[in-house]
């Protein structure tokens, strides 16, 4: 299938140019651009504002982790279909921040650039390469004469929970299969393992750092915790079944902040981190489990067990989530990527969790394949391999021509 690499590459500068951290304009604003060029390349587009307050009192509202005063939804599709689309295709626009920018080669990490058959700029791996594949598709079939329709989902807030998924089923867009194009490094992701955000605020005695011994780090006493984390990440890890690698489900802390003054014991102390969920497993039995790692560390500290750390969790609920065993999906997608010139890809089970969840939990059987390396995700120098977007475009392209024809 003839994919318009020319389009292709100027709608990824053009997308990438939108700074689409979730929670900013630019998040808004970004879906305005994806609702005009999908119905410049002639699909049926519904955009519409999200009703947050009502979407974060329904059941299984998957979280936030950033505020939020408008969000939109966008879904284009090639037709009206009585029994849905044959094919969805999905695709994330929000990003995370850039970090430190003076570690960019170009100090503007939203101005992509093209250096040795790559592309470089914030959101080439996570995902709006993806997401510009799937438009260069829909671009490629133009015209073609399908018996089922298909639909592209572009959805915001997948980084800090997936909200713009969790409001797109919600307002009816469903499917009988779906494709998100998540980076996957010529692989296909069938499973999800799944992640919970945790917070742990630990308690000291704050006294003069000269006289350290007379006061209680809370930093230390969280050491005691954090080893008690460690050994339990261990233990969830050590027999993980098909098709995931070792350490499926990890356990990391991201964040810790303690102490207001160099010369003081620090008596508080605040960590945030992610906890990865098993397949069949529920939040409840993860979070059971995590809570009695941190008891048992507790009870055997004496400051501790008088000063008891806190335990929450804000932020987004990823369960885990797979394609049914045997699906047809799977060899679909593996033909589409061998008629696009590619070698046969490998199924794998992913560490991380993905809006995969949610379309399978709402009986849409779904796979992740799409440009890029999970590793550069997130990443200072984010980037994706040129050849890797312009296959995935072509799979994509043959993957609407089976499921539609």
């Amino acid at each position: 299938m003839k994919i318009d690499r020319e389009a292709l590459e100027q709608d990824l500068r053009e997308i990438i140019a939108f700074a689409s951290v979730g929670g900013s304009q630019a998040e808004v604003d970004v879906q305005q651009w994806c609702a005009d060029k999908l119905a410049e390349i002639g699909l049926d587009v519904d955009h519409w504002q999200l009703d947050l307050n009502a979407l974060r009192t329904a059941d299984d509202y998957p979280g936030e982790e950033v505020e939020r005063l408008e969000a939109w939804g966008v879904v284009g599709s090639s037709g009206s279909d009585d029994d849905g689309p044959a094919l969805i295709l999905n695709g994330h626009v929000d990003v995370v921040p850039p970090g430190d920018l003076a570690s960019w080669a170009d100090a503007d990490p939203y101005a992509m650039r093209e250096v040795d058959g790559r592309w470089y700029g914030r959101g080439t791996c996570d995902m709006k390469s993806g997401v510009i594949a799937i438009i260069a598709a829909a671009r490629a079939v133009r015209g073609r004469q399908l018996s089922r329709t298909f639909a592209v989902h572009t959805v915001i807030g997948e980084e800090d929970g997936g909200l713009g998924t969790f409001a797109t089923l919600q307002r009816g867009h469903t499917g009988d299969a779906c494709v998100i194009a998540e980076p996957t490094n010529h692989e296909i992701v069938s499973a999800n393992a799944g992640a919970l955000t945790f917070r742990l605020v630990v308690r000291g005695a704050a006294t003069h750092g000269s006289m350290r011994h007379t006061g209680v780090s809370a930093l230390e006493k969280f050491e005691n915790l954090h080893e008690a984390l460690r050994k339990l990440e261990a233990e969830r890890n050590a027999s993980p079944p098909e098709p995931f690698d070792a350490n499926p489900w990890p356990l990391s802390v991201g964040i810790i902040r303690a102490g207001d003054w160099a010369s003081t014991v620090p008596d508080l102390l605040v960590a945030e981190g992610r906890y990865g969920v098993m397949p069949g497993e529920s939040f409840v039995a993860a979070k059971a489990a995590f809570a009695e790692a941190v008891f048992r560390a507790t009870m055997s500290d004496d400051w501790l067990r008088e000063n008891i750390p806190e335990l929450t969790w804000p932020g987004g609920n990823f369960a885990p989530g797979r394609l049914p065993e045997g699906h047809e999906l799977l060899d679909e997608v593996s033909q589409a990527v061998a008629a696009s010139g590619a070698a046969e890809p490998q199924s794998v089970g992913a560490a991380y969790g993905s809006d995969l969840r949610q379309y399978a939990s709402a009986g849409v059987p779904t796979i992740q394949y799409g440009p890029g390396n999970i590793a550069y995700a997130h990443s200072i120098e984010e980037h994706v391999e040129i050849d890797d977007v312009i296959t995935c475009a072509e799979t994509y392209a043959n993957l609407i021509i089976a499921r539609c024809t």
